[in-house]
């Protein structure tokens, strides 16, 4: 990006770290899919960051892995006790691998002029509607899991739940909401997609 190394990078300026660490909608996925997990059920954490996620699915008996596109948060997953793959979404893995697969996604809607390329960038900006990586999870997410298996994914108010159940739906996937929180400036969903 132009000018780019002419500013301090995003988490600086935030005065945060350069990986996205639990909050309202990290804890609202992880209670969520944490009533919905059984003793020894294989499950994902897409975008796992501090692997917050999958470790509260560990603690519930699950085998929980993440993956993370970002070498600082796999980092730091590893080093909070979360077995992580470095890797795009569900690319890494196998067919039919999971019974839950878990997604808490960059979710903000981020016009192109505003973002920064950094890697809290990355786990924050969900591009211009706010669906830069819903979709592709969407699109893919099929694959990986197993009969009877199911994607928790969180949304925001702001990138609009109605049309993201519906572009699932266009992927054959069927969809319910599980929970919802008000928060000041958005209300956060967990929506749950299955096979049709």
């Amino acid at each position: 990006m132009s000018d780019g190394e002419d500013r301090p990078s995003l988490a600086d300026q935030r005065g945060v770290e350069s990986v996205y660490q639990p909050a309202e909608d990290s804890d609202l996925l992880a209670r969520t899919a944490r009533e919905r997990v059984g003793v020894d059920d294989t499950v994902l954490d897409v975008g796992t960051g501090s692997g917050y996620v999958a470790a509260t699915l560990a603690d519930a008996g699950a085998r929980a892995v993440g993956v993370d596109v970002s070498p600082l948060a796999c980092r730091e997953a590893a080093d909070n006790g979360v077995p992580v793959v470095r890797g795009d979404l569900v690319e890494p893995f196998q067919t039919a691998a999971f019974d839950l697969v878990a997604f808490n996604p960059p979710y903000l809607p981020t016009p192109p002029e505003q973002e920064w390329d950094d890697w809290m960038e990355h786990a924050l900006s969900g591009g211009d509607d706010g669906r830069r990586l819903v979709d592709p999870f969407l699109e893919t997410v099929d694959r990986v899991l197993a009969p009877g298996g199911e994607a928790l994914m969180l949304v925001s108010s702001l990138t609009d739940p109605a049309a993201v159940r519906a572009y699932a739906s266009e992927h054959g996937l069927a969809s319910e909401q599980l929970a919802s929180e008000k928060h000041p400036y958005e209300a956060l969903v967990v929506l749950r997609f299955y096979r049709v």
